[in-house]
């Protein structure tokens, strides 16, 4: 029996009597014979209620979601206050149409200069420096390769991907046949200059759980496309489509966004580019390494923990995350989530700017209902951006943000805050945010009931034994949740909500690093069985969560690596519908960073097709 406590309304707790608790997850890690053993057992009708309880209150569940009188009522899906304009942004109007949303955006880039993207010498740099969307459009237009050219360097590319052993495919559904039909379609639109727009001819992969016909939707598993039939696009990747992108295939991912490392055992588990040893990151842990690996210039993952913006920090990329409602779920498996947001993960910020003008934009009825504030994009093209950007207040909650594996993130973190006040201007203050652990538990409590909802018509009809051990393990967990345990996590999401609308009061962005750790070890054991770790999970996803909660737009962005040569990457936390403000931030930090870039060990230029490079067998 648990003693009662009482919470404080969130308007009268004191910041000042705040303490930082450091996260501790208490948790077995198994892999292996014991991994499966042990999911026999949590399902098993009586001990396995047991095991979760005690898990639960180990881990300060219980207390929280039993024993705690929490004041606020519900929210079950984020809602936000009205937001002051930001200064420097162009919106697009009511009647824009998504090409033109693509072309606006592009408008209001900084100036491209061909010369010294393609200056014969800029691949002698000791600098890292990989070809973006426009430098495709450039050669395509200028004739020096073509759509259908370029497909076949891709497809090339594939086949020594998929030869790997053990089995590490970053694409498990994909037709050659069908990427030339769109590459030759594309390069005839190049032949008669009748291109869609600049993202015509850009080659973008699509995770495995938003539609991409003729493809299958299976989530990562081996069954789902046997209950569920794909007759069309998604709503994201229609738009896409419409824009004359080809889209290449279906990423591979953790088995229905139920992990953060990207393990999965039914298709092989992709290894991150940077070191092969090493995990992606997930969920969207194929969409991160195919960016990375220089295989395509874009792809598109769901974000319900972190699952864009944790694979893309591990994989040196880009990831962004942008407002719940600002982009429309339709045709994917999360349409009813309320943590979840698809997102595009790039090689740089400008290309996700493009990809984010290209498939944002709610269906009418949810522009209404949640989304005061038309897509919009940061003006970097006017004189003015620079004043913009330094008048930008970032908030930094230290205890939170040094709370991490090792010195070299914080570190890294910290160098990338002092260098923007002292090129900008932009002044970092500190904050104090309140209910880490309360939000974690929110956090789980949500998408374990949404992903449970979701599953279990599915798992009740016979196909639950046909999911992997780590899926299998937390849906075991997930059911324990009783509905006023759902109840309470959106009480406290009301409270986490109220702590960050007033933290953003003071200041413009949230700064934490992106992951508390860098890429996880793959151990031979996890690769036919999978695993269970919630320590490495909850290291992953520290600092990710509370955009998924509150529906914040966030971006994760490259910032150089650590002393083992893995990347590191630094969060930016924007007010509601702010997006522009953390791209234009975004944009000063990548261009800061340029210089700690690497190329990853797994990379191929299927611009020029020079060859794959893979400097683990050099």
């Amino acid at each position: 029996m648990g003693k009662k406590q009482v919470m404080l309304p969130a308007n009268e707790v004191d910041l000042t009597a705040v303490e930082y608790v450091p996260e501790k997850i208490e948790a077995p890690h198994l892999t292996g014979f014991w991994f499966k053993l042990f999911v026999k057992v949590m399902e098993a009708p009586v001990i396995g209620s047991f095991i979760a309880s005690h898990l639960k209150e180990k881990n300060g569940i219980t207390e929280i979601l039993k024993n705690t009188v929490i004041p606020e009522v519900p929210m079950f899906i984020p809602q936000f206050p009205l937001q002051e304009q930001e200064p420097g942004v162009v919106c697009l109007g009511e009647d824009g149409k998504h090409k033109e949303q693509v072309d606006l955006a592009l408008k209001y880039l900084p100036h491209y200069d061909p010369a010294s993207r393609w200056s014969s010498d800029s691949g002698e740099s000791s600098q890292f420096r990989c070809w973006i969307i426009r430098d495709y459009e450039y050669a395509y237009r200028n004739k020096l390769t073509t759509p259908s050219m370029v497909a076949e360097h891709f497809i090339s590319a594939m086949e020594v991907f998929n030869s790997k052993q053990p089995s590490a495919p970053l694409l498990i559904s994909f037709d050659p046949e069908e990427v030339r039909r769109q590459a030759a379609a594309s390069t005839q639109r190049f032949e008669k200059g009748k291109q869609l727009s600049i993202l015509e001819g850009i080659f973008i992969a699509v995770k495995d759980d938003i539609d991409c016909y003729p493809h299958p939707s299976k989530g990562g598993s081996k069954w789902f496309h046997e209950v569920r039939q794909v007759k069309a696009d998604g709503v994201p990747v229609s738009r896409l489509r419409n824009n004359g992108a080809i889209l290449v295939g279906k990423t591979n991912m953790h088995e229905f966004g139920m992990g953060i490392t990207g393990n999965n055992p039914n298709y092989g588990t992709p290894r991150n580019p940077h070191n092969p040893k090493r995990y992606t990151g997930g969920s969207s842990s194929g969409s991160a390494a195919i960016v990375a690996s220089g295989l395509c210039s874009a792809a598109l993952g769901t974000d319900a923990g972190g699952s864009v913006r944790i694979p893309a920090s591990l994989c040196g990329v880009v990831g962004l995350k942008t407002t719940f409602g600002r982009t429309d779920l339709t045709g994917s498996l999360w349409e009813a989530g309320t943590v979840t947001i698809i997102g595009p993960i790039t090689a740089t910020v400008e290309d996700a700017i493009l990809v984010y003008a290209a498939i944002s934009g709610s269906s009418p009825t949810d522009r209404i209902r949640l989304n005061p504030s038309l897509p919009n994009f940061p003006d970097l093209s006017s004189s003015e951006s620079s004043n913009i950007l330094g008048s930008l207040t970032l908030g930094k909650y230290t205890k939170w943000f040094k709370d991490v594996s090792s010195t070299d993130i914080s570190d890294k973190c910290e160098d990338v805050l002092n260098q923007l006040f002292r090129r900008y201007g932009c002044k970092t203050t500190e904050i104090v945010i309140p209910e880490l652990r309360e939000l974690r538990t929110a956090h789980t409590v949500t998408f374990g009931s949404e992903s449970l909802c979701f599953l279990n018509p599915d798992c009740e009809a016979g196909k639950g034994v046909r999911l992997t051990n780590d899926t299998r393990t937390n849906l075991a967990l997930f059911r324990s949740f009783a509905a006023s345990d759902y109840i309470c996590a959106q009480c406290l999401r009301r409270r986490i909500m109220y702590y960050h609308m007033e933290i953003f009061k003071k200041v413009d962005v949230i700064v934490t690093p992106t992951t508390g750790m860098t890429a996880p070890e793959i151990p031979e054991s996890a690769l036919a069985v999978g695993e269970t770790n919630l320590q490495v999970v909850a290291r992953l996803m520290q600092f990710a969560m509370t955009a998924n909660v509150l529906g914040l737009p966030a971006i994760s962005v490259p910032i150089g690596h650590d002393k083992q040569g893995l990347p590191i990457g630094l969060q930016l936390i924007g007010r509601p519908w702010c997006e522009a403000s953390i791209l234009r931030l975004a944009v000063a930090v990548e261009e800061m960073s340029a210089e700690y870039r690497k190329k990853p060990v797994e990379f191929y230029d299927i611009l020029k097709g020079n060859g794959f490079h893979d400097s683990t067998e050099e």
